[in-house]
């Protein structure tokens, strides 16, 4: 871990953002450096030691490990959910949906950027605070309240996702364990797999996480790879063999899985901040289309062949399923190490949010890197006893995504574009109106019985424990 990083600031605020990416302040939107005295620049400089620019193809990394997690291998249980051919139908609306959610968050906060006169776009927080504190009378006393609700439901989401990588990893390495006749208890090796989580999680230099990233990117797809070789070798059962759609509690889980799996907008504003040539994060060929394009195509991929493999046995991930071999124990631990590997960084962006919180609580000044150790040591506790507490992982998987991912993909974007494009006497127009409460309709739908379902699953789940 590095003492030296320095925080993260938000364009307009001392405090430390919730971008788990370094924010590139000296370029506008066409990468050009703005006009700026000596003194800045060379302030400037010295950040860019700590936090350089990043590439075209070093941000589709970045937007890759915040796209491919466990919900990438839970997508084969989200098609069990849905069917064979309500699924990928589903599953394409939500990405176009999802994508163009994104695209309204950029736009946003472009908008108010230029409105307020900054160089920098601000974070997703920042932006849904900034829309309405400029939108109507009636809205701009709600500004800080939305801003810091954004925040909380970035944080839940974030602590979740690091929730659900402890159960992951622990429910594949039980795998791995009973293959070579070691029967130990899941909670067991959850607590087994606490310390490689903690020592990772207290890196506290974004630098260093870089080639982290890169490398749990590796592990994962390499490990999805040899999980559909192993699916596909044999052949596919015929497809009349499994059911062509489902009832609606089984679509509830589906689209809590899904919306769970396509989980990086709170990584939009700070992967875009971040870039040499921030333009060409949104353009048509930029990062975020051909990014989530090709990672669509890997949730399409993944969920189809899982799930007419393996049918209704099909397991929460796809790697439960794989058998007993050495190859398959081998992939096990690939999968698992590149989850490991991913927690940091997704436990990064909680921790900007609520460590400079803490700090002011606790009456703590400066930057304190004994009392941030210590605050992220307290929260991967929380996360562990969470994921103690509920080790179901595909219910988990859905719950967290009705839950919370459905409020930051498909509530928030579409409202503060209600806002932002809203005229005096005018209001946004009628299209903008019909186009946003389709989404809002959607997302209420998908929150309301995706967590509904999701949590009457889990109690059941309880139930059966009890008996047995």
């Amino acid at each position: 871990m590095d003492a030296e990083a320095p925080p993260i600031a938000r364009p307009d605020q001392g405090n430390p953002t919730s971008s788990p990416m370094p924010v590139a302040t000296n370029q506008d939107d066409k990468g050009t450096p703005p006009a700026t005295d000596p003194k800045e620049t060379k302030d400037e400089e010295n950040h860019e030691e700590y936090h350089p620019p990043t590439s075209y193809l070093e941000t589709i990394v970045h937007l890759f490990k915040g796209n491919i997690g466990p919900g990438l291998f839970a997508m084969g249980d989200a098609f069990k959910n849905g069917g064979l051919l309500v699924a990928p139908a589903l599953t394409v609306v939500i990405a176009v949906v999802c994508i163009h959610c994104q695209h309204v968050l950029i736009g946003c906060s472009k908008k108010m950027r230029d409105l307020r006169g900054e160089s920098v776009c601000a974070d997703y927080a920042l932006t849904v605070e900034h829309c309405f504190e400029n939108g109507p009378m009636k809205l701009r006393r709600w500004s800080r309240t939305m801003g810091r609700l954004v925040d909380v439901f970035i944080c839940v989401t974030q602590l979740g996702f690091c929730c659900i990588y402890f159960v992951f990893i622990s429910t594949n390495v039980k795998q791995i364990l009973q293959a070579y006749s070691i029967d130990m208890d899941v909670h067991l090796v959850m607590l087994l797999a606490f310390f490689p989580v903690l020592l990772s999680s207290l890196i506290t230099n974004l630098k260093l996480l870089t080639p982290v990233s890169m490398f749990a990117n590796v592990c994962m797809i390499l490990g999805l790879a040899i999980t559909l070789y192993y699916a596909l070798k044999d052949g596919l059962p015929e497809i009349g063999e499994r059911a062509y759609w489902t009832n609606g509690s089984q679509l509830a889980l589906f689209f809590g899985t899904a919306i769970f799996a396509f989980e990086g907008i709170a990584l939009v504003m700070p992967l875009k901040n971040a870039m040499r040539k921030p333009h060409q994060f949104e353009s048509t060929l930029g990062v975020l289309n051909v990014g989530m394009f090709l990672v669509s195509v890997m949730f399409m991929f993944s969920g189809s062949v899982g799930y007419m493999k393996w049918g209704e046995h099909v397991g929460g991930s796809l790697t439960l399923n794989l058998g007993d071999s050495i190859l398959a124990q081998a992939v096990k631990l690939m999968v698992s190490t590149g989850v490991l590997l991913g927690y940091p960084l997704q436990f990064f962006v909680a921790i900007q949010i609520m460590w400079p919180q803490t700090k002011k609580i606790c009456g703590i000044k400066g930057r304190s890197l004994l009392g941030e150790l210590v605050f992220r040591s307290i929260l991967v506790v929380v996360t562990l006893g969470i994921a103690e507490m509920v080790p179901a992982l595909g219910l988990f998987i859905s719950l967290i995504g009705a839950l919370c991912s459905t409020a930051l993909a498909l509530v928030f974007p579409p409202v503060i574009e209600l806002i932002a494009k809203s005229e005096p006497n005018k209001g946004p127009g009628l299209w903008i109106c019909i186009k946003n409460l389709l989404i809002l309709v959607l997302a209420m739908l998908g929150f309301i019985t995706g967590s509904y379902e999701s949590l009457k699953q889990i109690v059941k789940h309880f139930g059966e424990e009890e008996q047995h």
